[in-house]
């Protein structure tokens, strides 16, 4: 029992170091530190990404000039 939970501690603990933060630079000077990969939305032209505290922040495509993997 007890190497099964040592098993799947390990497992989270691995799975929460791939994990990737990430940084956008925008027109205004901002670097934005993202928890989560960029994704755009084609449809609405918006990054989606996930701040450090969790949430759910939209950025318009035209605002980023780069992003980068930390």
């Amino acid at each position: 029992m007890m190497n099964k939970v040592i098993l799947i501690l390990a497992c989270i603990l691995g799975l929460a170091a791939c994990s990737s933060q990430y940084i956008m630079s925008t027109k205004d000077g901002k670097m934005i530190t993202t928890d989560s990969k960029p994704k755009l939305d084609k449809d609405t032209g918006m990054y989606i990404y996930h701040d450090e505290e969790g949430r759910e922040v939209m950025i318009k495509q035209d605002d980023v000039t780069q992003i980068i993997e930390r």
